[in-house]
């Protein structure tokens, strides 16, 4: 029989154990995207073999490698590289210009709009139906017209992507500026605060985690505008949309691949880095994931 001492050992020992904090093991979860990734770069082996042997129509699905050797090196022709890609990084580049000086843009014209639209009821009534209006118009009807006011080349370029990143800044923005406190609202008109007041100390600041909401969104949508335009107005210095139509056109598969992965993988980066400034941002008061 144990004795009460060791009764109380016992259970003091159990009752540390178990206001001990668990340690849970968190198991490695990296080898899964490395392996999906290894299945799809494998299907995709398989799939260009099939239309290169059967098929016989090896620019459709070009293998991996060649798109891999596309992005790095130039190539002849006969398929011999001949060194670094420089028109693909340059058109990269031109790209990048266009899809920044539109986000800036629109960044600037939504938050106005949103500020303007959020200090009256009727404010709101008579302009956000034209948001909506802008966000719905195709921008292909728009192309002649815009083309005509303002030319083929880059300005153009810029407008549609503004016109396509626009409405993510307003709409988030104007959400912003509607939902402060309702006690906070009160308490600030009691102390007699001015409407500019208001709005620098406590609906902007309030704003904030649905401003960069709407800043990551229209980031991603900039980089369509950006393509989609070059695409359109195919004048002056050509970007990643006029490479792919050209690349198209000519057959060169991989060149064409290789243009689409670069034009995917700056998309990702523009609305990932624009994600990382929300959170160093916002990120410390607020659940911005």
């Amino acid at each position: 029989m144990p004795t009460l001492q060791e009764t109380a050992a016992r259970r003091s020992t159990v009752a540390r154990s178990a206001l001990r904090p668990r340690r849970i093991r968190k198991r490695a979860s990296w080898w899964q995207p490395v392996a999906a990734f290894a299945v799809f770069v494998g299907l995709w082996y398989a799939v260009a073999a099939y239309y290169d042997q059967t098929v016989e129509l090896p620019y459709l699905v070009p293998y991996p490698h060649l798109v891999l050797q596309a992005i790095v090196h130039d190539t002849r022709p006969d398929g011999v590289p001949t060194g670094f890609n420089a028109e693909l990084w340059a058109a990269l580049g031109r790209t990048t210009v266009v899809s920044l000086v539109g986000l800036a843009a629109a960044i600037v014209l939504g938050v106005l709009w949103a500020t303007v639209m959020a200090q009256a009821k009727g404010l709101e009534k008579a302009l956000y139906p034209y948001a909506v209006v802008l966000q719905c118009v195709p921008i292909l009807a728009l192309v002649p017209l815009i083309g005509a006011l303002f030319g083929y080349a880059s300005l153009s370029r810029v407008i549609v992507t503004v016109m396509i990143a626009l409405f993510p800044m307003v709409s988030n923005t104007l959400f912003g500026l509607q939902s402060v406190d309702r006690a906070q609202r009160e308490l600030f008109e009691l102390q007699g605060a001015g409407r500019l007041t208001r709005l620098r100390k406590l609906q902007i600041p309030a704003a904030l985690p649905s401003i960069f909401v709407g800043l990551r969104t229209s980031a991603g949508l900039s980089v369509i505008g950006a393509i989609v335009g070059d695409q359109f107005f195919q004048r002056g210095d050509p970007g990643l949309g006029v490479l792919i139509q050209v690349t198209a056109s000519r057959l060169m598969g991989p060149e064409l691949y290789a243009t689409i992965i670069i034009a995917s993988l700056y998309g990702i980066a523009v609305f990932l880095a624009f994600g990382l400034i929300g959170r160093l941002a916002v990120g410390r008061w607020f659940d911005f994931s």
